[in-house]
C-alpha cells in the first residue's frame, strides 16, 4: 500500500474501477484543513483521463509492475516494434500505448517496456535522449539576446524551443520528461 502523498507522474496504481498511473498531480495543504492531492489520472486499459481528488494520507493499493528491456527497431502503420536482446523475440506494441512518447523513439534505443500481468502498459524512456535538428531558422550573427529561443523540428517530428545559436544538423540533448532543450551535443 502507497499513500496519497507518495504519488508522483507516472506513478501506478489499483483503484476500484480499474488501473490507473498518474499524469499531474498538485498537493494543497489548507490552514485550518486536511491536505488534499488532486491528480490527473489515466486509465491504463481504456486510456481514458479522469481527475481525482484523494485526502492527504489516503491508503492507496500499489501494484507491481515488471520492467523489461528492449531494443526499438521501427514502426510502421502506427504500430511499434521492439526486440527482447537475449531471446530475440519481437513485440508489436500500438501507438495508443506509446503515446506521445514516440518522438522521443530513435531506432536502435534501449528502452523499458512495463508490464502488469503480463499486458503491456506502456514504455520507460531514459531520461534524455539526443535528436537531430532538422530545420529551424539559421542563427544570425549578432543575435545573442540572452535567454531568447526559436522552433525547432527534430528528426522524429518533435518541435522544441532551442536558443538563437543552433542551426539545422546539430545534435542536441532533449529532456523525454518535459520535452525541454537541454543542451547542443558535440
Amino acid at each position: 500500500m502507497i499513500t496519497s502523498n507518495d504519488l508522483r507522474p507516472g506513478t501506478t496504481f489499483k483503484l476500484p474501477d480499474g488501473i490507473f498511473r498518474v499524469i499531474s498531480y498538485n498537493h494543497n495543504k489548507q490552514a485550518r484543513g486536511s491536505a488534499v492531492v488532486t491528480t490527473k489520472l489515466r486509465n491504463i486499459l481504456t486510456g481514458s483521463t479522469v481527475n481525482k481528488t484523494f485526502r492527504g494520507g489516503e491508503k492507496i493499493e500499489d501494484i507491481k509492475i515488471e520492467m523489461r528491456p528492449m531494443q526499438f527497431l521501427y514502426n510502421e502503420d502506427a504500430k511499434y516494434y521492439f526486440m527482447n536482446q537475449s531471446t530475440y523475440d519481437q513485440l508489436e506494441i500500438p501507438e495508443d500505448i506509446i503515446g506521445e512518447d514516440k518522438y522521443y523513439l530513435k531506432e536502435e534505443m534501449i528502452i523499458s517496456i512495463q508490464f502488469f500481468e503480463e499486458k503491456i502498459i506502456g514504455i520507460t524512456l531514459p531520461a534524455n535522449v539526443e535528436l537531430k535538428i532538422e530545420y529551424t531558422e539559421p542563427g544570425v550573427k549578432g543575435d545573442t539576446v540572452s535567454g531568447a529561443t526559436k522552433p525547432a523540428k527534430l528528426e522524429t517530428g518533435l518541435s522544441v524551443n532551442v536558443p538563437l545559436f543552433v542551426n539545422p544538423g546539430e545534435i542536441i540533448r532533449v529532456d523525454t520528461r518535459t520535452g525541454a532543450y537541454i543542451e547542443r551535443v558535440k
